[in-house]
């Protein structure tokens, strides 16, 4: 039996201040925790397109998709499959931060807040791995 395989994006985006862009899930999975903005490839797209379109609904900010920095695979609740997430560096080119679509909130989160936001399951360790928190 093969695992189904769900392609996703994730934006790592930083402000002047170096802090990091951060979204309040609002859907599962991991609904009320705080992760990078992203979300599923739909079919036909690119990665970058991806990108640029989920973090406009999630945050109503216009990106420039930049290198890719890193992938995880996660468990899939309930049907077996995986998620595929290839975290992307991104930076802002114009909007104003206002959460949307499947986010509560939506913050720029700095190194102390990132010590003590219920962020999803090992992100702040993988983003520690790559060098970007």
């Amino acid at each position: 039996m093969s695992t189904h395989v769900i392609p996703c994006v994730g934006a790592v985006i930083r402000d002047d201040a170096g802090r990091l862009l951060l979204v309040k899930r609002g859907h599962e999975p991991g609904k009320g925790l705080w992760s990078i903005p992203g979300g599923r490839v739909e079919a036909g797209e690119s990665d970058a397109a991806a990108l640029v379109r989920e973090v406009r609904e999630e945050t109503g900010l216009v990106v420039k998709p930049g290198r890719l920095i890193g992938s995880v695979r996660r468990p899939a609740a309930g049907d077996g499959g995986v998620f595929d997430i290839r975290d992307y560096a991104a930076a802002v080119t114009s909007g104003t931060l206002v959460p949307g679509d499947d986010a509560d909130d939506a913050v720029w989160a700095g190194p102390a807040e990132l010590d003590t936001l219920p962020l999803t399951d090992g992100l702040l360790d993988t983003l520690r791995s790559w060098g970007v928190a």
